[in-house]
């Protein structure tokens, strides 16, 4: 989601920077990973994932003015990541890279927060306790619930 924000040219982009966006509000209370955002890095400074990488000054950057939003805040990382993780790859086996998206639900829930906004649906689609949401240029009214993955 970051990553298309980020890029003008790319798919998503319209509806991935309006969600950003919204961020900018207050009252959005939308929430982060750290873990988003060290894969947003990870992507975009590799010339093998972007067209265009950046520098780390540059996404470095781009990562302190996320954090920076009014209406978005970053999740701690649990106490009991390791073990909800555990739960979550005995529930689900998931393999290779798709064991991030384990650590990142086990994150979301660690913190109370049941949204994800994602392109990706269909690799969140197994987890009911979830509600997964695909963005579009007209994003969903504020919400106080926090929802991650901008």
């Amino acid at each position: 989601m970051l990553v298309y924000a980020l890029y003008v040219a790319a798919r998503h982009h319209r509806p991935a920077k309006a969600l950003v966006d919204r961020d900018r509000a207050p009252e959005a209370a939308f929430c982060v990973a750290p873990q988003n955002l060290i894969e947003f890095y990870a992507v975009v400074t590799n010339p093998r994932r972007v067209t265009e990488p950046k520098s780390s000054e540059v996404a470095l950057g781009a990562i302190t003015e996320l954090l920076a939003l009014p209406g978005l805040s970053l999740l701690p990382v649990p106490g009991d990541l390791l073990s909800r993780w555990m739960v979550l790859a005995q529930e689900q086996p998931l393999t290779g890279r798709r064991v991030f998206d384990l650590q990142l639900i086990a994150t979301m829930l660690g913190n109370g927060v049941p949204r994800i906004y994602t392109f990706n649906a269909k690799d969140f689609e197994p987890f009911q306790e979830l509600d997964v949401i695909v963005p579009t240029l007209a994003p969903e009214p504020v919400t106080s619930d926090p929802q991650p993955g901008t």
